[in-house]
């Protein structure tokens, strides 16, 4: 059988490379942005070897790759459960309105350019929370769930703005402790506890909310601002990175980049 005869070409042929490069558009901006990209990229670059090497009729190799694409597709399902979870009650519901929320948090009804979050409050009030060395805590939810560490603090629908953003932290508040989860320009939690990242390498001077900062960002797509207690400094961290900056500016352009 010619595998480059197009006469047999069908117009259901067309229509099933079109939802296929539909479906692996959106898989791609669902975890863009992710610790979870490398796992997609990944398991598609080994399903096409996969492909090529049951083209070639390797049959040794053909399985083993096959074997750990089963792997590979478990792998998804542990990373995605809970979205696959969402995902599957917007199906079996009746709430057309329900839908189209699930479905935007699936970037399936965005433009995936939409920035809600008052930048220029959260830099301000982590500056004025410098000035005084107030120990403050701030996550920045992007693309990935936080349910997970939400539901060990109070959950919140405050609108985002400086004021509210140095009275939480401020030191005889009883919000103070923990962290706070900015979500669409909401305060969506306080009293948050983070995982503490374990990495050795995070210099000995920066304490537990540092390594909650980097804990945080290593397990999720967020990105944290912590302000020292000991000597006002405001640190960004993404990817369990921190990020040089040297100006209110300079930071405010890069968060506003990174939440774009």
């Amino acid at each position: 059988m010619d595998l480059l005869d197009f006469t047999k070409f069908r117009i259901i042929d067309a229509i099933d490379i079109v939802l296929v490069a539909a479906l692996l558009y959106y898989l791609y901006r669902l975890v863009k942005g992710t610790v979870a990209i490398n796992i997609f990229i990944g398991i598609v670059i080994v399903y096409a070897i996969w492909r090529l090497t049951e083209l070639l009729q390797m049959e040794l190799l053909s399985k083993i790759l096959g074997g750990f694409l089963g792997v590979g597709m478990f792998a998804l399902i542990v990373v995605f459960q809970q979205e696959i979870r969402r995902f599957l009650l917007m199906l079996g519901s009746t709430n057309f309105s329900a839908r189209k929320r699930i479905l935007k948090k699936f970037k399936l009804l965005s433009n995936g350019n939409e920035n809600l979050t008052n930048v220029s409050a959260i830099v301000s009030a982590c500056y004025k929370l410098s000035e005084s060395k107030t120990g403050a805590l701030i996550v920045i939810k992007r693309n990935n769930s936080l349910d997970f560490v939400m539901h060990t603090g109070d959950e919140m629908q405050l609108e985002l703005n400086q004021p509210i953003i140095e009275s939480i932290f401020f030191k005889n508040s009883p919000l103070h402790d923990g962290a706070i989860i900015i979500e669409n320009n909401l305060i969506v939690a306080t009293r948050v506890i983070l995982p503490v990242s374990n990495d050795r390498n995070i210099p000995l001077r920066f304490g537990l909310r540092h390594r909650a900062a980097v804990g945080i960002t290593e397990k999720t797509d967020a990105v944290s601002l912590v302000v020292s207690e000991e000597n006002g400094q405001i640190s960004y961290l993404k990817e369990g990175d921190f990020v040089l900056f040297d100006t209110a500016e300079e930071l405010t352009q890069q968060l506003e980049q990174d939440l774009s």
